[in-house]
């Protein structure tokens, strides 16, 4: 990646010399040339306390390492991606202060930089846990693609900092710049968001689920998991059970609250999720043990340790359609399973799942089907 201030090695986390997607985009180079053209302008460089929102990969902070920025992600891949281009480049990982969307922001912020998440709702939360840090002189500038800024979005700076106007779109990107207006009455944040399961979907029918900002369908039960819940194994067999990827956690709840004996493991790579799952499951006053993990998959999970994988695996990357994430699920699975252990797996029918998991296990059976899902079971030999 070139940069105003030289060139940067970046990749994706884990780094897979396969893939063709790069670790950062039009609409990152945008706002490092902004802030260059801005540096040049002024005479100086940034100053004060400099927060990167929604930093995909960590391109813009390892761009502005020497301005030891903040980074708030709700990725742990984001994280780790960092880390690992920070050290790509030879800047000490201390040089910028990593948090998550869960911790506490800084008390004061002099500049502001926000990637446009995908979660409009996402945007909302962290705006307004940020606005009481954000001061009359903060610079702030947000960036995104074309595609990826709507008028919601800019509505949601309007309301929640101040008066908000775009940049002209180059190479199909686009900056948000926006006046902060610390005067200004401010919503009240309604995340997290709770509400109450429909009857027919086994264990948790009539239970309570709680989303955190970001997270999969965090207002309402989408129909995958609905489907996903009508049709989970039965019987009380699996005693250490892994909600995959767990979102807000409701499929290992319904788990834990059918087989009380079974320890759940809930893992996800985003930090809000796991606050979700963890909300669910206390809301809940499921009866088992149960352990919440941030992290990349199964990774760290010992090998052959686990009875059953529950999983719902996404096929979005941002923006970009890949079964990547699908596949090293798959595999943490195999290897984390204990022979007879089983991977039960919810998906479009389009997707073509039960091709991927007869490679891997060699085996795929159908649980159950409609007209645009599938349930399928594989079984370690």
């Amino acid at each position: 990646m070139t940069t105003p201030w030289g060139e940067l090695e970046l990749a994706r986390f884990p780094d897979d010399p396969r893939d063709r997607l790069r670790a950062w985009d039009a609409s990152d180079e945008y706002l490092l040339q902004h802030l260059a053209e801005r540096e040049e302008e002024q005479g100086a460089g940034l100053s004060g306390t400099v927060v990167v929102v929604g930093d995909r990969w960590g391109a813009l902070v390892t761009a502005l390492a020497a301005q030891r920025p903040v980074q708030i992600t709700d990725s742990f891949l984001a994280q780790e991606a960092t880390r690992a281009n920070l050290d790509r480049n030879s800047v000490e990982t201390g040089t910028v202060h990593l948090l998550t969307t869960q911790d506490p922001p800084p008390d004061r912020i002099d500049v502001l930089l926000v990637r446009v998440p995908k979660s409009l709702a996402l945007l909302e939360d962290q705006l307004l846990r940020l606005a009481p840090a954000v001061h009359e002189g903060t610079v702030v500038v947000g960036t995104g693609m074309v595609k990826e800024i709507h008028t919601s979005t800019l509505q949601l700076f309007e309301r929640i900092l101040g008066p908000t106007r775009t940049s002209l779109a180059r190479k199909k990107a686009r900056l948000i710049f926006c006046t902060p207006d610390p005067s200004l009455e401010r919503p009240a944040n309604r995340w997290p968001y709770s509400y109450a399961l429909p009857d027919g979907i086994g264990a948790v029918s009539g239970r309570t689920v709680v989303n955190h900002a970001g997270v999969f369908c965090a207002d309402r039960l989408d129909i995958g998991t609905r489907f996903f819940l009508r049709h989970l194994p039965a019987g009380r067999g699996a005693r250490r059970v892994v909600d995959l990827g767990c979102g807000n956690g409701v499929v290992g709840t319904a788990m834990g609250l059918a087989n009380p004996e079974a320890e759940v493991l809930f893992v996800d790579e985003s930090f809000q999720a796991v606050a979700s799952a963890e909300a669910t499951y206390t809301a809940n006053g499921v009866p088992g043990h149960a352990e919440f993990r941030v992290g990349d998959g199964l990774a760290g999970v010992p090998a052959g340790s686990v009875d059953l994988v529950l999983n719902n695996p996404p096929f979005h990357s941002h923006q970009a359609t890949t079964d990547a994430t699908a596949w090293r699920m798959f595999t943490g699975a195999r290897r984390a399973l204990r022979p007879g252990g089983e991977l039960w797996v919810i998906g479009n029918r389009h997707l073509g799942y039960h091709i991927k998991l007869r490679r891997l296990f060699g085996n795929s059976h159908l649980v159950a089907g409609d007209p645009k899902f599938v349930v399928l079971r594989a079984v370690k030999r």
